[in-house]
């Protein structure tokens, strides 16, 4: 399976799909491969004729604050793994000159303050910056379909509003969270947990789902702060933000409307590894 690094090869394989009317795939990762990307990647093997998976590990998305070298890498094993599901794959390993063609610049946008609720509060400009590498990659791929998971939902509705505002013509994909067998949300972050703080870590999905069966309870704050008490009793946790959010805004109503959509947000320092997770509420 070819491993393509030159922009140029790129485009001209998307002139050929393009010409012979082939729907592309694509599957935009920062690597470090884990089942979440796989059955994004087996979705699109499933409803396109042509499917690319990127692998990039996009700079501008990480805060002063992060780590930008600590973001887990292996691209040996990530093309190994890409290619159990189909030799066919292309993958697109671009280095930061191909993408930034210089030093790495975001482009600002209006979200609508979806950008600095929640993650957004903690990570500033993080969305811009996701909107930016993934509105390149939008440009360059020009695919019919492009895959995104649930676990990251407030960056699906970013998306969706970076889809709308440059009238893209794409078709969004959002597909199921897979979690470990504990529970924990897959993220290529959870190779830097220890085995200890992994098992614990079953506490986070847990927590939402107790929040989830006792959502009709008219004291939330009173289970929200029950909840947040337990996961920060074990070693090494502590929650960064836990909210119900509407659905749609992602802002936090101060009286829930029965009639809204609504879904729980939490994210844990765990030995200060970022672990975030969503879930629907109603």
């Amino acid at each position: 399976m070819p491993v393509y690094f030159k922009k140029e090869d790129v485009e001209n394989k998307i002139k050929v799909s393009i010409l012979s009317k082939n729907n592309i795939g694509l599957v935009p990762t920062m690597g470090s491969l884990h089942e979440g990307h796989l059955s994004l990647i087996e979705n699109a093997v499933n409803n396109n004729d042509n499917v690319w998976v990127s692998i990039f590990v996009n700079p501008t998305q990480f805060s002063s604050s992060e780590n930008l070298n600590k973001y887990p890498k292996d691209l040996a094993k990530d093309v190994v793994l890409i290619k159990t599901i189909s030799e066919n794959i292309n993958i697109f390993c671009p280095s930061e000159t191909e993408i930034y063609g210089g030093i790495p610049k975001l482009k600002k946008y209006d979200f609508d303050n979806i950008d600095i609720e929640l993650e957004g509060r903690f990570r500033v400009n993080h969305f811009n910056g996701v909107a930016t590498i993934v509105s390149k990659l939008l440009e360059l791929f020009k695919p019919s379909n492009i895959y995104f998971g649930e676990k990251d939902y407030q960056q699906t509705q970013i998306i969706k509003r970076l889809i709308s505002l440059e009238k893209i013509n794409v078709k969004m994909i959002i597909c199921p969270t897979v979690r470990e067998k504990n529970g924990l949300a897959m993220s290529s972050r959870n190779n830097l947990l220890s085995n200890f703080d992994k098992k614990n870590s079953s506490i986070i999905y847990n927590s939402l789902n107790i929040l989830k069966n006792n959502f009709k309870n008219s004291d939330l704050a009173k289970i929200k702060k029950e909840i947040i008490y337990n996961i920060n009793k074990n070693p090494n946790f502590k929650v960064e933000y836990f909210e119900i959010a509407n659905a749609k805004t992602l802002q936090i109503d101060s009286v829930i409307n029965p009639e809204k959509s609504y879904r729980a947000f939490i994210c844990v320092l765990v030995n200060e590894v970022r672990l975030i997770d969503n879930i629907l509420l109603n």
